[in-house]
């Protein structure tokens, strides 16, 4: 599988990245995967070639960390761990120390490879609160319990008050597939001048682009929630939909590594992260990693990615 060496890691960042969300009890999935079953995707992630798990004090209140931890076992030095902090804590070092500490205990590592802050939200909405919250993550990186630190769902008017801070950032992750682009732009730009890739998630649109609509997948909250998944945005992107499934059958592959190789291979990616709770799910798209698409097949995409964007009134 393709990666990238990233300065203050020790491991490449593979391509892909394992989002953990859904191998623990969650609002968003409910409570589908047991402890027996996160094991074993996990464990078929590495056999696939990912090196890279993404998790949060949030998924599951802990759970997802733990089961993490646990399935890697004694390879959990040989992979890249990020976590993300809710920043609800009190802005100073000790409170985020405390968050911090209770991440590694769940793991049960010394570290995490990269420290996201989960949200801006109304934490962060001004300079100085930016500010305090730059200085605090700059103080965790040096303690080395971070190995480097990033953002997640920072617009480009949150990453403007960090202003030369910015730089102190590896990443941001955020929300990006073929029907979902709005981190282009100004946020790209941005986020190219200070130096901070991206960890695009949702690749995949919630399964949208990999077909998962059956009745199954249509009962997790975080579909029946989702904008693409109602009209008439559902309708809206059959052109994107059908493009991609045509593409993966001349490639003689599945849907879903049409849609990561898409976004693998678009500007200031880092890597994208897929969330799966099926062994079967991450037998598929561990093959994406390899996936190079042509510039006939990216143009198709392209072309029917902006078809579906000018219904929706937006340049692409």
């Amino acid at each position: 599988m393709r990666s990238i060496k990233i300065e203050g890691l020790d491991i490449p960042w593979t391509a892909l990245t394992l989002g953990c969300l859904q191998i623990a009890p969650s609002k968003e999935w409910g409570d589908v995967c047991s402890a027996e079953e996160a094991d074993r995707v996990v464990k078929t992630a590495l056999e696939g070639g990912v090196m890279a798990f993404d998790t949060a004090e949030s998924y599951g209140d802990g759970e997802s960390e733990r089961r993490l931890g646990k399935a890697l076992d004694s390879r959990k030095n040989d992979v890249l761990i990020i976590s993300k902090v809710w920043p609800d804590a009190e802005l100073t070092v000790e409170a985020y120390q405390s968050r911090l500490e209770g991440t590694l205990k769940a793991i049960g590592r010394d570290y995490v490879d990269v420290y996201l802050i989960h949200w801006p939200g109304m934490y962060l909405d001004t300079m100085k609160n930016t500010g305090k919250m730059c200085d605090v993550m700059a103080a965790l990186k040096e303690s080395g319990k971070a190995r480097a630190v990033g953002i997640s769902n920072f617009q480009e008017k949150d990453i403007g008050l960090m202003g030369g801070a910015a730089s102190l950032f590896t990443v941001n992750q955020v929300p990006y597939n073929l029907l979902q682009r709005e981190y282009e732009g100004v946020h790209l730009k941005k986020c190219e001048r200070a130096g901070i890739g991206y960890m695009a998630y949702s690749p995949s649109a919630r399964g949208l682009l990999a077909g998962r609509l059956d009745e199954e997948a249509l009962k997790a909250p975080t579909r029946r929630e989702y904008h693409l998944y109602q009209q008439p945005h559902f309708d809206d992107s059959q052109i994107v939909r059908d493009t991609v499934q045509e593409i993966a059958q001349e490639i003689n592959t599945v849907p879903i590594n049409v849609a990561l190789a898409w976004v693998i291979q678009q500007k200031n990616i880092t890597t994208a992260v897929v969330g799966a709770r099926k062994v079967n799910q991450v037998k598929e798209f561990c093959a994406a990693g390899d996936i190079t698409l042509t510039s006939d097949q990216l143009d198709r995409l392209n072309k029917a990615s902006a078809l579906f964007h000018f219904d929706l009134g937006i340049r692409v």
